[in-house]
C-alpha cells in the first residue's frame, strides 16, 4: 500500500528537555537529510546510514543554510518501524521555539504534509504490523489512569486479546467450512456434519465469548474509572475525604457549612482501581440561589455515579434527609462512611445499621487518618470480589468490542436454535458467517473505512 510522507510533534507541547518529531513515509529519510548536517563527517547522507542507527548534528535551513537547532536523529527503515514505513524521529530540544522552527521547515518541502490525528498508528494498522484491537489498545495506553489498566493496555497492544478472538473466529471458520463443504460436495465423502457437530461448535465459540464478556465490567472500571460521588449533609467532612484519598489539599476545607458549592472532580487510584472522585456540595434545604444550585449538581452527580460514598457524622444524630437519601440510595452501590470518630459518639449505630448493610458501614477519621485502608478495601470487594491482584490481564473494555461479542454470541445461539427446530444447513450458514465477520470486525478485517478513521481520529495528533 502507498502513502505519501507525514509529519508531526509527536511529544506534548511545552518546557521540556526534549521534544521528538515523527516523519514517516516512503520519503521520509530522503526529507530529513535534505535538512540535517551530521557532525560526523564520515556520515554523508542519512539516505546512507544503516536502520535503527542515531546520528548527532543539527537542523538547517536549507536555503541560508541557518543553523535552526542541535539534534539527534533516528532512523528506522521500514518495514522493521511503528508504521512498517521508513520512519526518521528527531530529538530537538524542548520547547515551543526549537520544536516549530524545525517543524516549519520540514512542512515546507513539498513532499511532507502534517499528519492527522492517530495517521501514525493507522498506518501501522493498513500496513499489517498490528491489528484494530491492537491499534486501540494504544489509546488506552496514552490514557491509562493506574498501573493495571496500563499492564492491560499494554499486554492488549502486544495482541493478548487479538489472539483468543483469532482462536475463536478460527472455531467458527472449521465449521463453516465443514458447512460449505457439505453444500456444494455432497457427493464427497466428508465428515459428517450433524446437527450436534454444529451445536458443539457453536456452544464451545459461545463459552469463551461469554468468558470474555464477564470481564466487560471489570475492564470498563480499569480503563475508564468508577465515577465516584462523595455526598452527605454540610460539614461532614467530603471535602477532607478528597484530600485524604487524594493526598492533595484539592478542596477548601472549613468548619464553615456549605463551603462547597461546586462539583470539584479528582482522579485517584485505590488498590489499582482508578477513581473519578466527585466532591459535591452538602445536600440540604438551603435559601442561599449559590449553595441550592451546587445542591441540584450534587443531586446530578447521585443519578451518575457507579459508587455513591454517603458521608455521616460521628458526633451527630441521623438527620431526617439522611434517613431518606439512604432509604434513596439503597439499591445503588453505597459505602457508608461514618466520619470523625475521633470526636464523642452520637450518633445511634444500630439505628444507621437498621438502615443500610452492616458490611458496607465504614468508620474513619480524617483527623487521625483512620479508617481509609478499610475503605480501599470496600471498594475492591464491592466491585473486583476483592481479587484484583489476579495476573490474568485479560480484560475486554472497550465497548466497541463488547457490541461485537454480543452480537457473535447472539449469532451462534441464533444457528443452535435453527438446528434444533431444524431449519436448512444453508440458513445456518449465515448465522455462523454474521459471527465470524462479528469477531472479524473486532480485529478489522472486516471493518469498514469510516469505522476506522473513526476510531483513529480520536488519537492524539503526533501518535
Amino acid at each position: 500500500m502507498d502513502f505519501d510522507t507525514i509529519a508531526a510533534i509527536s511529544t506534548a507541547l511545552g518546557e521540556g528537555g526534549i521534544a521528538i518529531i515523527r516523519i514517516s513515509g516512503p520519503k521520509a529519510i530522503r526529507a530529513a537529510d535534505h535538512l540535517f548536517k551530521a557532525k560526523n563527517k564520515s556520515l554523508q547522507s542519512l539516505e546512507e546510514a544503516p536502520s535503527h542507527t542515531i546520528h548527532y548534528g543539527h537542523i538547517v535551513e536549507p536555503k541560508t543554510d541557518r543553523i535552526i537547532d542541535e539534534v539527534l536523529v533516528s532512523v528506522m527503515r521500514g518495514p522493521k518501524s511503528f508504521t512498517a514505513e521508513d520512519v526518521v524521529e528527531i530529538n530537538t530540544h524542548g520547547g515551543i521555539i526549537a520544536v516549530k522552527q524545525v517543524m516549519d521547515v520540514i512542512l515546507e518541502m513539498d513532499d511532507v504534509r502534517i499528519a492527522e490525528p492517530g495517521e501514525f498508528t493507522k498506518r501501522a494498522f493498513l500496513n499489517g504490523r498490528i491489528d484494530l484491537m491492537q491499534a486501540e489498545a494504544v489509546i488506552d495506553v496514552i490514557r491509562s489512569r493506574s498501573d493495571r489498566a496500563f499492564s492491560i493496555a499494554q499486554k492488549q497492544s502486544e495482541g493478548v486479546l487479538s489472539r483468543k478472538i483469532a482462536a475463536l473466529r478460527q472455531t467458527v471458520i472449521e465449521l463453516l467450512a465443514h458447512i460449505e463443504v457439505n453444500i456444494d460436495y455432497p457427493e464427497h465423502d466428508v465428515e459428517e456434519l450433524t446437527a450436534q457437530f454444529i451445536k458443539d461448535q457453536c456452544q464451545s465459540a459461545i463459552v469463551e465469548i461469554e468468558k470474555l464478556l464477564k470481564t466487560a465490567n471489570e475492564g470498563k472500571i480499569l480503563r475508564e474509572g468508577i465515577v465516584t460521588a462523595i455526598v452527605g449533609r454540610p460539614n461532614v467532612g467530603k471535602s477532607s475525604m478528597l484530600n485524604t484519598l487524594a493526598q492533595d489539599e484539592k478542596a477548601i476545607v472549613t468548619d464553615i457549612p456549605g463551603t462547597t458549592r461546586d462539583v470539584i472532580e479528582q482522579v485517584v487510584t485505590i488498590n489499582g482501581i482508578p477513581l473519578r472522585l466527585l466532591d459535591t456540595a452538602g445536600i440540604r434545604e438551603t435559601s442561599d440561589l449559590v449553595e441550592k444550585i451546587g445542591v441540584e449538581r450534587s443531586k446530578d452527580a447521585l443519578k451518575d455515579a457507579d459508587l455513591i460514598l454517603y458521608v455521616i457524622n460521628y458526633n451527630e444524630s441521623l438527620h431526617d434527609e439522611d434517613k431518606i437519601l439512604l432509604q434513596e440510595l439503597i439499591d445503588r452501590p453505597l459505602i457508608v462512611i461514618v466520619n470523625k470518630t475521633d470526636l464523642q459518639q452520637q450518633l445511634d449505630m444500630a439505628e444507621l445499621q437498621s438502615l443500610v448493610d452492616k458490611n458496607m458501614v465504614v468508620q474513619t477519621s480524617m483527623i487521625a487518618d483512620e479508617g481509609i485502608d478499610q475503605l480501599e478495601q470496600k471498594i475492591s470487594e464491592l466491585f473486583f470480589d476483592g481479587q484484583l491482584e489476579s495476573d490474568d490481564l485479560t480484560y475486554i473494555s472497550n465497548v466497541r468490542h463488547i457490541s461485537l461479542l454480543k452480537k457473535a454470541r447472539q449469532a451462534l445461539y441464533d444457528a443452535i436454535e435453527a438446528t434444533d427446530v431444524g431449519i436448512p444447513i444453508d440458513i445456518i450458514q449465515i448465522d455462523a458467517r454474521m459471527a465470524w465477520e462479528a469477531l472479524g470486525e473486532i480485529l478489522g478485517d472486516q471493518a469498514g473505512d469510516s469505522l476506522i478513521d473513526q476510531i483513529f481520529t480520536q488519537f492524539c495528533l503526533g501518535k
